[in-house]
């Protein structure tokens, strides 16, 4: 075993963090864990962990649940792609009858990618695979001096045999959650702890003072800006809402009348919210990975039920914690 893979598993064995799907072995909390934490911090996403493990104790009934229940439990962590995916998964593992215990079978289920398909098959199974992901990159980029940009094919493949040929055979899941933690807590993004690293003297960004500058990034996307106005409808205690699309930001999610118009072309089409439109807020901010959404807020409490645009419902205002919402209606139910 080479020195740096020995440093790793006796920094892991004493420093590693003690999370609650650690203490298993079980591939359902597992995954679970993987799926919740896909762009999400581990302390925002431990809560929604114990939420889904206690309304959903097995695959079984994760499986059996609607998509809007689904979708209403993930509320808040973004990105919902990951929540129909989740719940598109249980239908796959019980129709196997088991949970999959090849790194291929593992991959197959939706939403699975290579990192957490390897970290499943490791800490589950014992596979030897090895994760490759933003703290394995920092990490390898560092002590081992590699300028190629991540996020490129070149450095995917290059990083992966590197990684791949530092993991014990017989101990990979405490050598990949050992890369993980010590990239979220030792080896972090700003200011890592270099005079108390363990692999300080074998570091090659250290010696040549780079440790702010790898691993190099590729240049991030544009950001693009969005208007978008909401307009909540209430009618002698009821409101209107609609279900987003397929291909949408928040597919599957219920939202209430909108346009992505600040002219708000609604109105136009609907006559009888023209004199009933009270701003509640202006200008909310909400920010996207590649998109900044600047969002107006607005009231019409109307005597009647205008005619909308097709795909709309009226729903009792009470049964409005039924459907599960962006975190925009959120906020517009808020300023109510």
């Amino acid at each position: 075993m080479n020195a740096f893979t020995q440093t790793i598993l006796q920094w892991y064995a004493e420093f590693g963090r003690d999370l609650p799907w650690r203490r298993t072995r079980d591939p359902y909390p597992v995954w679970l864990s993987e799926i919740i934490l896909q762009q999400t911090r581990v302390v925002q996403g431990t809560a929604y962990w114990h939420r889904f493990l206690e309304r959903f104790p097995s695959v079984e009934m994760l499986a059996d649940a609607s998509e809007d229940e689904v979708l209403r439990l993930w509320e808040g962590l973004g990105y919902y792609s990951r929540a129909r995916n989740l719940h598109a998964a249980s239908k796959q593992i019980v129709a196997r009858g088991h949970f999959p215990d090849t790194l291929d079978g593992i991959r197959a289920l939706k939403g699975v990618g290579d990192y957490t398909a390897a970290a499943i098959g490791s800490i589950c199974f014992g596979l030897p695979a090895a994760v490759l992901d933003g703290n394995v990159y920092r990490v390898l980029a560092r002590y081992f001096g590699i300028a190629t940009p991540v996020g490129s094919p070149q450095a995917q493949k290059e990083f992966r045999a590197l990684a791949q040929q530092l993991l014990p055979a017989d101990e990979p899941a405490a050598f990949n959650q050992g890369m993980m933690d010590f990239g979220a807590t030792q080896c972090t993004p700003r200011s890592p702890d270099c005079l108390h690293c363990p692999l300080q003297k074998g570091c090659n960004a250290f010696r040549t003072g780079r440790t702010s500058l790898l691993p190099v990034k590729k240049a991030p996307a544009a950001v693009k800006e969005q208007r978008l106005t909401y307009i909540y409808l209430r009618v002698n205690g009821c409101t209107a809402i609609r279900r987003r699309g397929p291909g949408d930001i928040w597919q599957g999610l219920w939202e209430p009348v909108a346009t992505d118009h600040r002219s708000m072309p609604v109105v136009t089409s609907c006559p009888a919210l023209t004199g009933h439109l009270t701003l509640l807020r202006s200008g909310v901010k909400h920010q996207l990975t590649h998109r900044r959404i600047l969002a107006d807020f607005y009231l019409a409490e109307l005597p009647s039920r205008p005619e909308l645009p097709e795909g709309y419902r009226w729903i009792r205002e009470t049964e409005l914690d039924r459907y599960a919402k962006p975190r925009l209606f959120e906020l517009l139910l808020e300023s109510l």
